[in-house]
């Protein structure tokens, strides 16, 4: 499997999840920004960063971080580990 064919099924995935709480979501493939999936409700916005068994890099946090987002949004890093149904999930603080 491809690298991006797992990070498709990642993100994928992540959505299924946002999903099933009552998100709308939108995957941003192939647009190389700092967010793969954002998801929107009546109440709030929320950007996801998927990862494949890591975390986000430093530089890497440090832009989700200074990515400019309206009033109740928030981000969040998913790390999806081989072999897990659900992934870990990390917020990025403002």
């Amino acid at each position: 499997m491809t690298a991006y064919r797992k990070g498709a099924r990642r993100e994928h995935a992540t959505m299924r999840l946002l999903e099933a709480d009552g998100y709308v979501c939108i995957r941003a493939a192939g647009s190389h920004g700092a967010f793969d999936v954002v998801a929107f409700s009546a109440a709030d916005v929320v950007l996801v960063q998927v990862k494949s068994n890591r975390w986000p890099g430093t530089a890497e946090m440090a832009a989700l971080r200074a990515f400019p987002t309206p009033p109740h949004t928030r981000k969040e890093a998913h790390r999806w580990r081989a072999g897990t149904r659900t992934p870990d999930v990390r917020r990025v603080p403002a």
